[in-house]
């Protein structure tokens, strides 16, 4: 049997709408003797990320965890802060590209929603990268006490879009988030890259 046809659509932050320049935080790690990519490794630890995408802790406390757990190879505390400090100011770049579609697919009647895991960051990054007024919807883990890819997150993300999930296309770089989505009932897509675009517009058919 046909599945229906999406009538919304949902975008991923990170790894779709917006990009980092790895070699940013490579620069701060060279600068402070930091070994490479340990910024994020330390960052990304779950029992650290997790918490701050719940909205258990800010995502001011999350980074002085991570600046705290730094304090040694760093050199110090004042370093490591100060190592921390100058590669979160560095917010990403939007995909021009894939805001053009987001563009063209509100001007056809779709509805588009911006499901992310994030921090309560999320209202001040959007604004610093000028996307504030570009959704329809914004879903954000920490807002919501819970995150991608659990069941409740993907409901919670077709309501705000007045959607059934059977109408809604997901579309995240993350396989653990395209395959959450599937068992929420939602039309899932990995993106691999303005060549999928294409595939997205034939899957709107707006």
């Amino acid at each position: 049997m046909a599945r229906e046809r999406a009538t919304a659509l949902l975008l991923d932050l990170d790894g779709v709408l917006r990009r980092f320049d790895l070699t940013v935080a490579a620069g701060v790690e060279r600068e402070y003797g930091l070994a490479d990519g340990v910024l994020s490794e330390i960052a990304m630890q779950w029992g650290r990320l997790q918490p701050v995408l719940t909205g258990q802790v800010s995502h001011a406390d999350w980074m002085s965890s991570v600046a705290d757990a730094l304090a040694e190879p760093a050199g110090g505390a004042d370093r490591a802060r100060s190592a921390v400090q100058q590669w979160q100011r560095y917010r990403g770049e939007v995909d021009t590209e894939v805001l053009d579609f987001v563009r063209e697919v509100r001007a056809a009647g779709v509805r588009v929603g911006l499901a992310t895991n994030a921090t309560d960051l999320l209202d001040a990054d959007l604004t610093t990268l000028g996307l504030v007024g570009e959704l329809d919807v914004v879903v954000n883990s920490s807002a919501l006490g819970v995150h991608k890819p659990a069941p409740e997150y993907f409901q919670a993300a077709c309501a705000a879009l007045a959607t059934p999930p059977a109408r809604v296309l997901f579309v995240d770089d993350e396989d653990w988030a395209v395959r959450g989505a599937r068992s929420a009932g939602l039309s899932a897509h990995r993106w691999g890259g303005h060549g999928d675009l294409r595939y997205l517009r034939a899957a709107l058919s707006y």
